[in-house]
């Protein structure tokens, strides 16, 4: 590879409320991906679950428009060139292969799954890229799995002795016929007002915030369109700041974002469409709490077995200023506006150089995780 640019498959879409992020994520990395080094090539999955190359304008990703022109184009190289025909037995590798300007079948060095959610951040995927034997950005499928099931991720931060908020999981069949006693338990665990979630989704999709023991179901059941697991979780009092770690074995934590959302919380519309939220980068926090919170950051992404990259979300109690780890993300949004990129750019690490650094880890991570069997 050192004679030639590296081949980077970028992968965007997926089958998750999280899709348009992903997009606008992807659209992101693109437009700040170092092409001197990097060849790159785009592959969009679809909300349908189909994997199409697509190499047109990059500023038609974010919006969608993608789609149609990459159907286009699929249909104008097959009946153009037979060599684009599938044939013999297929392999993982072929999603994430594609065919150059002459015909010929060219393989990715490296991909980068720029996917939220389900489907994409949940360790479906990066069991997909494992069997292609390929490097791919971000965490493995353990840590990504777990990091994406908040109930399974919270198991392990108490085992890791990281203050948390308290919880109660809830199944979709549990709902009907248990609210008075879910009422019950909430009086008595969490109290009013709580917060409901899905146990697998991200970027607050199917989150509410119920204040009074009437909208408890409805709370249930929106949250019940997003996955079969919910939590009901305890009212954190508090602000609400942001760590980004990156690295392997020997991770590192930006230094902390605070957020101060416009609506109510930070809900998905106020962190992809209004527009308002505003961040404070550094947090104006005493340095022993900003210390804390890189700490249990590390602890965090250690703790889940996480590689490359994740951020941590953070409370901060006001009135005792208690650290309380909210969720870790392990591929957080890579859009214009998202806390990562902005936490390493005002910790020295420009958006280009950071998605450099995210590439040699997934190569490094590659290395260190070959078993004896697979170099033979």
């Amino acid at each position: 590879m050192s004679n030639r640019k590296i081949r980077v498959a970028v992968l965007f879409g997926g089958q998750s409320s999280e899709h348009e992020v992903s997009r606008i994520s992807a659209q992101c990395v693109l437009e700040n991906i170092d092409k001197d080094r990097f060849d790159i090539q785009t592959i969009g999955i679809t909300r349908q679950g189909e994997w199409i190359k697509y190499d047109g304008d990059i500023r038609l990703i974010g919006s969608g428009e993608w789609e149609e022109k990459a159907r286009a184009k699929l249909l104008e190289d097959r009946n153009k060139s037979p060599k684009t025909i599938q044939s013999g037995p297929a392999t993982c590798m072929d999603l994430i292969s594609y065919y150059d300007q002459e015909g010929n079948k060219q393989s990715a060095d490296v991909v980068f799954p720029v996917l939220h959610g389900p489907n994409g951040e949940d360790g479906s995927v990066q069991g997909l890229l494992q069997l292609a034997n390929i490097p791919y950005v971000g965490c493995n499928i353990l840590a990504s799995a777990a990091g994406m099931d908040k109930e399974f991720s919270k198991l392990v931060f108490q085992n890791a002795g990281i203050p948390q908020a308290n919880y109660i999981k809830v199944m979709r069949n549990e709902i009907t016929g248990s609210i008075d006693y879910l009422v019950n338990q909430v009086n008595e665990k969490l109290g009013w007002p709580c917060f409901v979630k899905p146990a697998n989704a991200g970027s607050s999709v199917g989150v509410s915030k119920v204040s009074k023991p009437e909208d408890l179901e409805g709370a249930l059941r929106t949250a019940a369109e997003y996955d079969n697991k919910i939590l009901i979780e305890e009212f954190i009092d508090g602000r609400e700041v942001e760590c980004a770690v990156l690295g392997n074995e020997n991770p590192m934590a930006s230094t902390v974002g605070e957020i101060i959302p416009c609506n109510e919380f930070y809900d998905y519309n106020a962190k992809y469409l209004d527009g308002k939220s505003e961040t404070i980068i550094p947090a104006k926090l005493d340095e022993h709490i900003i210390e804390q919170v890189r700490d249990y950051a590390i602890k965090a992404f250690k703790a889940l077995g996480c590689s490359g990259l994740s951020r941590v979300d953070f409370f901060v109690e006001r009135k005792t200023n208690r650290v309380i780890l909210n969720e870790i993300n392990t591929m957080p949004g890579f859009t214009s506006i998202s806390m990562y990129s902005k936490l390493w750019e005002a910790s020295g690490i420009p958006y280009s150089e950071l998605i450099t650094r995210l590439i040699e880890l997934a190569f490094e991570k590659h290395e260190n995780t070959l078993r004896s069997y697979e170099r033979k």
